[in-house]
């Protein structure tokens, strides 16, 4: 388990330790869906069961992958990074209560990204329908276009997050 160093008392934990019907209930949120365009049906225990468990294998394949986010141990959303082809991108659902928290969880997860040498830069993909993008452009973000991802397009961002023990030379 992460502990992230914030006010907000937050911990990263395995998804594993969440109940399927917590999951179940903050993926059948409207307010979730509204910008999760491959979320094209409902969830139950069986969806979340699945979903806890290709997770589980990113984490067997590449060393790292999705946490649930708690806030005083209760559970606020999830995400993390994500092996895409050599990059690594950094994905976030939060539950609707906890939308003001997205700042400080990104940061901690950054800051694990910044220590870590297997992750010289994090990618976002976010929905076309997401309109408020400057937190994006304040952590320094840069918008590379739109790509296809699945069955949608998503607007694509790229963060240098060069580990401080990695030679300049191998940054790039």
């Amino acid at each position: 388990m992460m502990q992230s160093r914030s006010h907000h008392n937050l911990t990263f934990s395995r998804l594993t330790e969440v109940p399927l019907e917590t999951l179940v209930e903050h993926m059948s949120d409207p307010r979730v869906a509204r910008h999760m365009p491959l979320l094209s049906q409902p969830w139950d225990v069986d969806a979340a069961k699945h979903f806890v468990a290709a997770k589980e294998v990113s984490w067997q394949r590449d060393g790292l992958g999705h946490w649930a986010f708690l806030q005083d141990g209760h559970y606020v959303g999830w995400g993390g990074f994500q092996k895409e082809g050599a990059e690594w991108d950094f994905g976030l659902v939060l539950r609707g209560e906890a939308f003001g928290l997205g700042l400080a969880i990104t940061n901690a997860a950054l800051n694990f990204a910044h220590a870590d040498a297997r992750i010289p830069f994090v990618t976002f993909l976010l929905p076309p329908s997401r309109r408020h993008l400057g937190a994006l452009a304040r952590i320094g973000a840069e918008l590379v276009g739109e790509v296809p991802y699945e069955t949608a397009r998503f607007l694509k961002f790229r963060l240098d997050t060069p580990c401080p023990a990695t030679p300049p030379t191998l940054r790039n």
